[in-house]
């Protein structure tokens, strides 16, 4: 968006225009390789299209069925499944794409079980469950009998008999039962021989290619990149690996915590090549992974987020940014208002994006900068943690949680793996408040300009060519769309477009085609860009060059307190925008899940 230099030693930005914009930056460009890959996933899923015709017959059969009976007969049960079994994402090539992203399987103590399965081994998987797939085959007919005798007697009274239809309803009941059962011991029964080397070297290859096309118009060294991007795509198989673990799943450890500490670890001890660190695009993957995210979510769900996120996000904000910079000037008196202010806006809206419109607006150092970074850097890997934990150990509801993690956890790539961590609903939650609490970069921005030229250096920061924007509603209104997260424009427009295409079709098409296809496959492959983000994440978090901010010293106070206001401010506001005023959104947000 902007191109840094230091004039002297304060810290300045070359503003880069919106043309430039739009075919450079990682924002734009997660928006052009989400929508390639819609266009793409879309086409497979209308050339190879499951047999979707034959949806209506099956409609036809379940509303005659409820028109007669009043509830879920055998028919209707069948022909509810036969609906269920047309998914584009298992016909013609569209099953290639998607087989290709299956991950690590479950595994207990074998870990090369997760990648791989002898014909010798399946076969004595199947033996194994030869028996109880013999039993669940008996107790099915004789619940199918049953089911059948019961329901035989409610259709001869014209289902007006209400013992007879309450008989039949229980008989029903227990058949569908036995009929799960039944096809979970047929699917041990018919357990195969798997490897899984060959597709997740395909999907590395491609997944490779796929964002070098972007990093190519962003400006990537490519021969770094290839060279680093095997390392990073490697650790993400690991770490699904790890997360697959049947007792680490058991106790809700998952693939993000691993992906992270795997990073961490790396980064702290042989640290990280130069290879490494361009192949790591954190945002990138982020802001891919979330474009592909925003179809899934309908955009009735991001307006309902939005009502009570604007005010746990444009209400705490602005109040803990003003309170921290006075807290830094009265209170421990910090020697430059320049640092106060960028470590101020730092902590409160979105790490560094936020500390750099701060810095440019204001004339900090780029000492200034780099220490307000730092601390940021510190503080996320920290409570990309103990956040999630907090939340998980004292039972905060998954909304009020994920609306808590968005307005603190400082970038967008760690406000996913805290979420993550917690769950997907609160994973949503906190993605939206977090591009919510964005918008406010390019405000806080024109304020902190403004307040430089008209309150602290108006001699110096008023001259012509010193105040980086026009202080004026145009001039606003222009820096809040330059420092607009372009991306969020992707996740948005997704949302839009399928939701409109949801809602101008039949639901058991959309169910066929857009759910059971589409979003299928977008679904998988945001899990991997998101792996990705948060290995590369862990890779860039090394103690060994942060720990200068860790010395002391009135920054650091300044730091914690403002950020322990913030997590205080944010908890409270969340709780009572989303827990209290708006219970009834939170529980919309829960039922749309």
């Amino acid at each position: 968006m902007a191109e840094n230099q230091q004039q002297g030693n304060v810290f300045k930005e070359t503003r880069v225009s919106m043309v430039s914009q739009m075919g450079k930056t990682e924002d734009w460009w997660a928006i052009w390789l989400a929508g390639l890959f819609f266009i793409a996933v879309t086409a497979s899923c209308f050339i190879w299209k499951p047999p979707v015709e034959e949806l209506p017959q099956y409609r036809a059969i379940m509303n005659q069925e409820m028109e007669e009976a009043g509830f879920r007969t055998i028919a209707y049960t069948e022909a509810e499944s036969k609906i269920n079994s047309i998914r584009a994402r298992n016909h013609g090539f569209t099953k290639v794409i998607r087989d290709i992203t299956e991950r690590p399987k479950k595994w207990t103590t074998n870990p090369i079980q997760s990648f791989y399965m002898s014909e010798e081994d399946a076969a004595a998987k199947r033996a194994a469950a030869a028996g109880p797939l013999e039993t669940a085959e008996q107790n099915l007919e004789q619940a199918r009998t049953r089911a059948e005798q019961a329901e035989n007697a409610a259709r001869a009274a014209q289902f007006q008999d209400q013992q007879l239809n309450k008989e039949t309803r229980a008989a029903i009941a227990e058949w569908r039962s036995a009929k799960s059962a039944h096809s979970k011991a047929k699917s041990a029964a018919n357990a195969k021989a798997y490897n899984l080397i060959p597709s997740l070297f395909v999907l590395g290859i491609v997944v490779a290619i796929f964002f070098a096309i972007g990093g190519k118009f962003i400006g990537f060294n490519l021969k770094e990149y290839f060279i680093g991007f095997p390392v990073i795509y490697i650790l993400t198989v690991i770490s699904y690996m790890l997360g697959n673990q049947a007792n680490f799943k058991a106790i809700g450890i998952s693939y993000v915590l691993f992906a992270i500490f795997i990073g961490l670890l790396i980064a702290n001890t042989t640290g990280v090549s130069k290879s490494i660190k361009t192949a790591g695009q954190t945002e990138f993957f982020i802001k891919t992974g979330l474009v592909l995210l925003g179809a899934r979510i309908l955009f009735g769900q991001i307006a309902l987020i939005g009502i009570p996120g604007l005010f746990v996000t444009w209400f705490v904000t602005p109040v803990v940014l003003i309170t921290t910079f006075w807290f830094g000037q009265k209170v421990i008196k910090m020697p430059s208002k320049e640092l106060n202010i960028v470590v101020s806006s730092d902590m409160c809206v979105s790490g560094v994006s936020a500390a750099i419109a701060s810095a440019s607006a204001s004339g900090a150092k780029k000492e200034e900068l780099t220490l307000a970074i730092g601390m940021s850097m510190i503080f996320v890997a920290i409570m990309i943690f103990v956040l999630p934990t907090v939340a998980n150990i004292t039972g905060m509801h998954p909304v009020w949680a994920g609306a808590w993690l968005g307005g603190t956890v400082d970038n967008t790539g760690s406000v996913v793996a805290a979420g993550e961590l917690i769950g997907y609903e609160a994973m949503v939650v906190a993605a939206t408040i977090k591009m919510i609490q964005n918008i406010m970069i390019g405000v806080i921005a024109f304020g902190v300009a403004a307040y430089w030229c008209l309150k602290v250096e108006p001699e110096k920061a008023c001259k012509p060519g010193e105040t980086p924007m026009k202080l004026s509603v145009g001039g606003a209104l222009f820096e809040i769309w330059y420092r607009f997260p372009k991306f969020i424009l992707g996740f948005i427009g997704a949302s839009i477009i399928f939701s409109i295409m949801q809602a101008g079709i039949s639901p058991d098409w959309g169910h066929a085609m857009v759910e059971e296809g589409i979003l299928s496959l977008a679904n998988r492959y945001r899990g991997w860009f998101f792996g990705l983000a948060f290995v590369s994440i862990g890779l860039s978090i090394s103690y060994q060059e942060l720990k200068e901010p860790l010395r002391g010293g009135k920054p650091l106070i300044l730091y914690i307190f403002g950020q322990s206001f913030n997590l205080l401010l944010t908890l409270f506001v969340a709780w009572l925008m989303f827990m209290v005023i708006f219970k009834d959104i939170t529980e919309q947000l829960m039922l749309g899940a």
